[in-house]
């Protein structure tokens, strides 16, 4: 076998890892509209006086294409005011208390509303847990 054969065959199966990854990289749930948002946590509480974790896992649906690019590109800014609302929440909920779901949705809703500059985006959570 030639060499130049050879260097060929190794950058071929070294660029293969690349694709993959990059198609790992795509959307696991949801549809075209879906934008996952990394889980988001703050800091609470346990009955015991040991500290405990508010979990909330959470995505945006956006029908509109324009309002989805600027949701896209907001994410950081997204994700900045959704975890300041979940810690400020996590730190006030009392020792043992439940957290209340539907006044997490309304307030993330909001800040939403709020960083996107008009409503259009809907936020949907899919869990919240305090560990």
């Amino acid at each position: 076998m030639r060499r130049r054969d050879l260097l060929a065959l190794i950058v071929l199966a070294a660029t293969a890892p690349v694709v993959s990854a990059a198609e790992d990289k795509k959307k696991k749930s949801g549809g075209a509209d879906y934008i996952p948002i990394d889980t988001l946590t703050g800091s609470t509480n346990k009955p015991d006086g040991r500290r405990g974790v508010l979990t909330v896992d959470c995505g945006l649906e956006v029908a509109d294409a324009k309002l989805r690019e600027r949701a896209t590109v907001s994410l950081p800014r997204l994700r900045a005011a959704y975890v300041q609302v979940v810690m400020t929440y996590a730190a006030g909920l009392p020792s043992g208390a439940q957290p209340n779901p539907d006044f997490i949705a309304t307030a993330l809703q909001r800040q939403t509303d709020l960083v996107l500059g008009r409503p259009g985006a809907r936020l949907l959570i899919g869990a919240v847990v305090v560990n």
